[in-house]
């Protein structure tokens, strides 16, 4: 496995107790306990830890701040193949004893259908990330959506003997930030760009999205009066990276921009792991300015402690 590109694309941040007593060393011995194995013959899906870098350990440590990489193997057998052999197999059938299989026969059909294709089956390998910074109390996770973003939390939870994190909450919602963003001014530190999305309050959800639209056209201000509230909002934080905030508190399309990429780029790094090194070091440190100042922006963080949650393995 080559060293990937070490940007993030999408943040879903969590909070870690800051008093969680863990080393890299530790945290390394409880993931190798769940290291990764490809799927069986008759699995749809396995998980487990992966180096993220080549020839690396389960956590690769850059000082304070931990990387490690969930890898996810699925077995792709579309139920439309099933149905088809399935209801191929039921013709013959029908054909034979002169009457159509029911559904509990069809039912059954199509499970032995599914255990004899699924050696045969494609696989789909993706890795998921997960940034951990202790001291700070952060655990981030690079992932499409909140369900791939909780798959990562679940199987750290199976993993560890102990995982002390929490959502991040707010004083205010995203959502009612956001408003107010777009009706006023953007935050200190923050530009608002012009994709946004907005969706009714009314029973039928409706949704409009936006795309390099004019902030100052009053239609923006009509629409949030008519109880149209936004979702998505485009921002730029210190004219050093973009992003996408989503009203589940989620950073979407991060880019990180050519101010940033030529801090990089302006450096010599003998090979692609120096270079992977050197970018985690960046982003790293363009997060920890980020995320605390879209915490301040959206009013403060609430306080954790009655709903820190620590997951004992065998709870989990």
């Amino acid at each position: 496995m080559e060293p990937l590109t070490m940007y993030f694309k999408n943040l879903h941040p969590y909070r870690l107790s800051t008093e969680w007593p863990i080393t890299a060393e530790a945290l390394h011995e409880q993931l190798a306990a769940k290291p990764f194995h490809p799927c069986g013959s008759q699995d749809f899906e396995s998980r487990g830890w992966v180096a993220p870098c080549q020839d690396g350990d389960l956590v690769h440590e850059a000082g304070l701040d931990w990387l490690v990489c969930m890898q996810t193997e699925t077995k792709l057998l579309p139920p439309a193949v099933i149905n088809k052999e399935a209801d191929a197999r039921a013709a013959v059938i029908a054909e034979q004893q002169g009457f159509r299989l029911g559904r509990k026969a069809m039912k059954k059909l199509r499970e032995q259908v599914t255990l004899e294709l699924l050696p045969r089956a494609f696989t789909r390998i993706r890795r998921t990330y997960a940034w951990l910074n202790v001291q700070a109390g952060w655990l981030v996770v690079d992932a499409a959506s909140e369900r791939k973003a909780e798959d990562v939390l679940e199987l750290l939870r199976r993993s560890l003997d102990t995982l002390p994190v929490a959502l991040l909450r707010t004083e205010r919602s995203p959502m009612s930030a956001m408003a107010d963003w777009l009706a006023g001014e953007a935050p200190e530190g923050f530009t608002i760009d012009q994709d946004f999305a907005l969706q009714s309050i009314a029973e039928d959800r409706a949704r409009a999205t936006f795309k390099g639209h004019d902030l100052e056209d009053t239609h923006v201000i009509e629409h949030l009066e008519a109880g149209r509230l936004p979702i998505k909002l485009a921002m730029t934080f210190d004219d050093r990276l973009s992003f996408v905030l989503t009203d589940r508190g989620a950073l979407k399309r991060i880019d990180f921009l050519d101010v940033i990429r030529d801090q990089v780029a302006a450096d010599e790094h003998e090979d692609a792991q120096a270079l992977f090194d050197a970018e985690f070091a960046l982003m790293t440190g363009e997060l920890l300015r980020l995320l605390p100042a879209i915490v301040a922006a959206m009013g403060g963080e609430l306080a954790r402690t009655p709903d820190l949650i620590d997951n004992a393995k065998e709870q989990a």
